[in-house]
Parts: C-alpha cells; sequence; structure tokens
C-alpha cells in the first residue's frame, strides 16, 4: 500500500495537477523527490514499529460479556405503558449514597415473544422514559424459571445513524472531493484506534510509543487525503509530527511530576480489575499524544497555508517577513484553539462541575483531584505541544514554500518545460 502510495508522490511532484495560484511557480522536482524519500523513510519506521507493536488475539485480555452469560442476553422493547409508584425513594441508600426522591415507575414493553415489564429506580424515571421509546432491556431467565427483565438503555442507533449521513452529506457537498478524503481519513482513524491501539494498549505494549507510532501513521494517511499530496502539505506533516514528539516528551514528565495514577473513576477500577497488569498512568500519557491530534493538525495545515498564500501575494518577501506575518495568524489560531481545548473539556465534563459548585468545593480543590486533574493536566499538555508546533511548522512552511521572486504581484507564474505547477509546486 505504501509503496504506491508514495509511488504516486514522486509522480505528482513531478507533474502538475493543480491551477491554484498558490501553488504556481516552476515545478520543484529535486525537493519534491528528496521530501518523497524523507516521508517514505518515516512512513517505513513508522509501519515497521506498528507490526512490532501489534498484539496477537490471544495477548489481549478479554473478560466475558456481563451480558451474555447463561440464561442473560439483551432484547430490543418498545415502551408500551408507565405507570408511576411511590416507593419512599429520597434521603441516603443502603450503600451510602444519596438517592433521589420521587416516585419509581413500573414499565410494560413488548419484547420478542410477548411483553415484559420491569422498574425503573427514580432517578432513572425521573430522567424520562415514554410509550414509544424503543430501549434494550437485559433479559434473565434462568433454567425452569420465568424470564424477567431490567432496563438497560435507549436504543440510539436511528438518529446516531441520521447524524453521521447529514454530516457526511454536508461535509461532502461543502468541501466536494476534500471533504470525501477526510471522511476516508475518519474511517483511517478509527481502523487504527480500534484495531490497533486499544488491543495493543490492553496486551501491555508502551502506551507512550503505542500512541506516537498509531498518531504519526494516522497523520501521514490523514493530511495526504485530506489536503493532497504537495510540498505544502509535507511541510504541515513536519511539523505535525514534531509537535506529536513534544507532546510525548512532555506528557510523560507532567505525568509523573503531577503523580497521575489514572484511577479517576469506576470505569478506571473496573478497568484494572479486569486487566491487572494495565498501567494506567502511562495511558494517560499517552493518550495525551491521541487528545491533541485533531486541533494540532488544525494549526500545523493552517500555517503552511498561511506561508503559501502569503508567498504568492508577495514573492518578493523574505523568509523572515514571510514568518513573522505568519506567526500573526499563528498567534491568533493558538488563541482560538486553546479555548477549543478548554471549552470541549467543560462541555464534556459539566456533570462532574455541576456536582462539585453544588458539593460548594472550591476551584482549587476541584481541580487538585484525580478525576479533574487528570483532564487539566492533558489539556494543558495538548496545548503545550500545540503552541510550539505553531512556529515550528512555520519555519518548515516558510523553508520549502517557492523561492523568492522579483515578480509584482499578479504576474503569470514562469513556466518551466511546458508544464504547469501541480499541487506541490511552490
Amino acid at each position: 500500500m505504501f509503496s504506491i502510495l508514495w509511488h504516486a508522490v514522486i509522480v505528482a511532484h513531478s507533474h502538475s495537477h493543480s491551477h491554484a495560484p498558490v501553488d504556481a511557480g516552476p515545478p520543484r522536482r529535486g525537493l519534491a523527490v528528496g521530501l518523497s524519500m524523507v516521508v517514505m523513510t518515516i512512513s517505513a519506521i513508522a509501519v515497521v514499529a506498528m507490526i512490532l507493536l501489534w498484539p496477537d488475539a490471544d495477548q489481549v485480555p478479554k473478560d466475558q460479556n456481563p451480558y451474555s452469560g447463561e440464561g442473560v442476553s439483551t432484547v430490543d422493547a418498545t415502551v408500551t405503558k408507565v405507570e408511576p409508584f411511590g416507593c419512599n425513594s429520597g434521603g441516603e441508600g443502603p450503600d451510602g449514597s444519596i438517592e433521589v426522591a420521587g416516585d419509581c415507575a413500573r414499565v410494560t414493553a413488548t419484547v420478542p415473544g410477548g411483553t415484559g415489564t420491569f422498574e425503573l429506580d427514580a432517578s432513572r424515571y425521573k430522567a424520562g422514559i415514554e410509550p414509544g421509546d424503543d430501549i434494550s432491556l437485559i433479559r434473565i431467565e434462568p433454567a425452569g424459571q420465568e424470564a424477567s427483565y431490567e432496563f438497560l438503555d435507549f436504543k440510539r442507533g436511528v438518529p446516531l445513524v441520521a447524524l453521521a449521513a447529514i454530516f457526511a452529506v454536508l461535509v461532502v457537498a461543502i468541501a466536494r472531493w476534500r471533504g470525501l478524503f477526510a471522511l476516508v481519513g475518519i474511517g483511517v482513524t478509527l481502523l487504527a484506534v480500534t484495531k490497533f491501539m486499544l488491543p495493543a494498549f490492553l496486551a501491555g505494549e508502551s502506551p507512550l510509543a503505542v500512541a506516537v507510532v498509531g498518531s504519526t501513521v494516522i497523520m501521514i494517511v490523514v493530511l495526504y487525503l485530506a489536503h493532497g499530496i504537495s510540498i505544502r502539505t509535507t511541510s504541515a506533516l513536519f511539523g505535525t509530527l514534531v509537535g506529536i514528539a513534544l507532546t510525548a516528551a512532555i506528557g510523560v514528565a507532567a505525568t509523573g511530576w503531577s503523580q497521575l495514577s489514572g484511577v479517576g473513576s469506576e470505569d478506571d477500577q473496573r478497568l484494572i480489575a479486569t486487566v491487572p497488569d494495565i498501567s494506567l498512568s502511562a495511558i494517560v500519557a499517552g493518550t495525551m499524544v491521541i487528545a491533541g491530534l485533531g486541533v494540532l493538525n488544525d494549526v500545523t495545515v493552517t500555517q503552511a497555508s498561511a506561508v503559501w498564500e502569503m508567498r504568492a501575494l508577495k514573492p518578493a518577501a523574505r523568509g523572515a517577513e514571510l514568518f513573522t506575518s505568519a506567526m500573526r495568524i499563528g498567534r491568533d489560531h493558538i488563541a482560538s484553539s486553546v479555548y477549543t481545548l478548554v471549552f470541549a473539556y467543560a462541555g464534556s465534563a459539566m456533570t462532574i462541575l455541576l456536582l462539585a459548585t453544588a458539593y460548594q468545593r472550591g476551584l482549587a480543590d476541584l481541580a487538585t483531584t484525580e478525576e479533574i486533574g487528570q483532564e487539566i493536566v492533558r489539556t494543558l499538555v495538548g496545548a503545550i505541544g500545540l503552541v510550539l508546533a505553531v512556529p515550528i511548522t512555520t519555519l518548515f512552511a516558510v523553508w520549502l514554500a517557492p523561492p523568492r521572486t522579483d515578480e509584482p504581484v499578479g504576474a503569470p507564474a514562469r513556466r518551466s518545460g511546458g508544464s504547469h505547477a501541480g499541487p506541490v509546486g511552490g
């Protein structure tokens, strides 16, 4: 696959496929081939590392699905009746936990082969359930006994698929081929995460090595798919790879310095019980690399594009002038991207933040807890890697951008050998 891809890289560097003015200029075949060889080498190293880290199926710990034991299964159902009843809910539960005050509910639903009933506690009933809702139930049917049912979750397949379809249609309609290739990149990312990273984490491979290798492969494929094969994209790739390396190094140091164990919730404890040999603190450091990939990719591509656009507008500008101008854009992008990281976390952790506010815990006290502190460190490490990647990518872009010319703005690009500028032309 990679031999085919990089043959296409060299061909694209040597021939023209675009009329974008940002890439206008004589082809630079020597530089294009040299960069192709560098990227091919990086790709080969990453693929070999991925093969070495790829776990065998029997190395990945597996636990029994709690809903697939003897006499236990999950079934689809549709709610037909909801009957609230008083259940004395409220106050403190038997295990010391706080119970939601209010009525419980007895629910009747159609299930395969007939009807079934189950009860919802006050918190679940208060969250909302109505006749006509599609749900999943746990069916418990010991040998020789009548089946009983417990609520599992709502069925969300239809709305999720519909939203995904709307998203895909809009992306392709507005971004066209770039959008389509970006969607393919999402598929590549999901495959890398689910088929390589997650199994490797569970199998005990170094989480940091897995995260760096997986992220490198993802970025190489995604960047060229979404933004085309060009010297400009290659400059963004170099900045992204340096950003990944810096984020990994800073993440390891920050995890140890802040003494993050990775055990901050019941899910973390359940994972340790299922996979006793797993190192959650190492996984925390590894996930810092993955968490910042999207924003890192965004800023590096933007910086590379900014340098190319300014070179097209100011063909005679010196490298220092290009760098200074691009960094003005970069500083604005850094500010908005840092906000993006913070808002993304605040939105995903809203329940925890609301609960802490209700408990009247101070912000400083809250920030030092394992669960919140872990996310703060992850956000800060990602932001540091992001900030450092901006000037580094800008330097790469200025170095690789089309050379200076004394042509006035708007002058037609010089032609060489009858070929016109390609996507890497610059």
